[in-house]
């Protein structure tokens, strides 16, 4: 697979869906978890989608419980969760691994495509982002210690 239009997704529901559908947008994907000490930045990231999705921007969240077990719930505890706290509105995906032989075929055509420091693949921890342009292309990478608040101007400058 060679690009973003390639890969299908499971909902929490376990229906499948086409990232192709996401293409023509500009899209900030992150592993998510609702027990972590950057689980606050559901905020920012709720912020940065209200503020641009008519212009064609999409949060697209995954769920990941292999850092230290930080995202235990299930598909319904994880959208009550973000829904009750963070009143999120964005899409958020069936839980996934991001690493290892199990790692979900998307995330680790995003790690080939922006591989992080030192040109190490592996996630390192929840909230890690990549943000993709219209055309399905991966543009840059960005820990978890980057508060998306900081994207706003490399996501305005995409959105054009």
């Amino acid at each position: 697979m060679s690009g973003l239009g390639d890969f299908t997704v499971k909902q929490p529901d376990g229906s499948a869906e086409a990232m192709a559908a996401h293409l023509g947008k500009v899209l900030l994907v992150v592993n998510t978890a609702s027990k972590c000490g950057f689980t606050p930045q559901y905020a920012e990231l709720e912020a940065l989608y209200r503020d641009y999705k008519d212009r064609g921007f999409e949060v697209l969240a995954f769920p990941c419980n292999q850092f230290a077990g930080q995202e235990p719930g299930n598909a319904e505890e994880i959208a009550n969760f973000c829904s009750l706290t963070y009143d999120v509105s964005f899409p958020i995906f069936a839980k996934v691994d991001v690493n290892g032989s199990d790692a979900d075929p998307l995330w680790d055509w995003l790690k080939a495509e922006k591989p992080g420091l030192l040109g190490i693949g592996a996630i390192k921890w929840n909230f890690t982002k990549f943000l993709v342009d219209r055309s399905g292309k991966v543009v840059s990478r960005h820990a978890p210690t980057v508060r998306p608040e900081l994207l706003r101007k490399e996501i305005e400058a995409l959105l054009g």
